[in-house]
């Protein structure tokens, strides 16, 4: 069976196709956790617990519930969360997700229901990981 040859001119552009269906992709998932966390973060400001404590993980929740011997909507409103201010960066990887905020980061992975907020009131440490207020275990 003879082989196919295909010329540089096809070949750039099954590759120049699968670039641009990876970056939409990209976009499409950067702005699905920007929309997440907007969400979250305008749940917080408004005192609304309950949608705040939906957009968590299982684990952050449990995490979340246990240390504060207390149900996510009471032990979310204990918190001492930053205002976050206006999204800067968004980073995923894959099934991961950080979003860099003017006063906080939140970190986020995909599940089956969509993106959940793994930790939030995030701070950069010198050589260290973030240190986070509300995290999973």
């Amino acid at each position: 069976m003879p082989r196919r040859r295909y010329g540089s001119g096809i070949a750039a552009g099954i590759l120049a196709i699968a670039v641009l269906t990876s970056c939409a992709a990209s976009s499409e998932r950067r702005d699905q956790v920007t929309e997440e966390v907007t969400r979250f973060e305008t749940a917080l400001q408004a005192g609304r617990n309950g949608r705040a404590c939906a957009a968590l993980a299982p684990s952050t929740r449990q995490e979340l519930e246990q240390s504060a011997r207390s149900r996510c909507e009471r032990a979310m409103s204990e918190q001492q969360l930053p205002q976050a201010g206006a999204v800067r960066t968004v980073d995923v990887y894959g099934g991961q997700a950080r979003v860099v905020l003017e006063h906080d980061t939140v970190f986020l992975a995909r599940f089956p229901a969509g993106w959940k907020v793994t930790a939030a009131g995030c701070r950069p440490r010198a050589d260290q990981p973030y240190q986070c207020e509300i995290k999973g275990g």
